[in-house]
């Protein structure tokens, strides 16, 4: 997660590898305009064989526009994100978003109801 909160792009290929890396950084490259202060805290990991499971919980305020949306100045809080990484020779090398809560972001950044 220190790769992700410090914007640290070239760390994400020493722990990712291939289409996520790609993936991870036009992810996270956006964010430090639009959310200055977006932290994602680890809730959970736990680790089998070539899986790994995280419970990432996020939050951040809106500063710089996002998905065509100008700031709104409101900010989320506490937005579980959970996934499912499949790890090949010490990298990540898939993953699967099986809980992220845009809706609850949406509606605390008031650009949803």
């Amino acid at each position: 997660m220190d790769a992700v909160n410090e914007r640290d792009l070239e760390r994400i290929s020493e722990v990712a590898g291939g289409r996520i890396a790609a993936e991870a950084e036009r992810w996270i490259g956006p964010f430090p305009e639009s959310f200055p202060d977006f932290r994602m805290e680890v809730v959970d990991v736990i680790a089998e064989g070539d899986r790994v499971v995280g419970h990432f919980r996020c939050s951040g305020t809106h500063r710089g526009e996002w998905r065509g949306r100008p700031p709104s100045g409101r900010r989320f809080e506490g937005v579980d994100e959970i996934y499912v990484f499949t790890v090949r020779d010490g990298k990540l090398a898939e993953a699967t978003a099986v809980v992220e809560d845009n809706l609850t972001r949406l509606q605390q950044l008031g650009l949803a109801e």
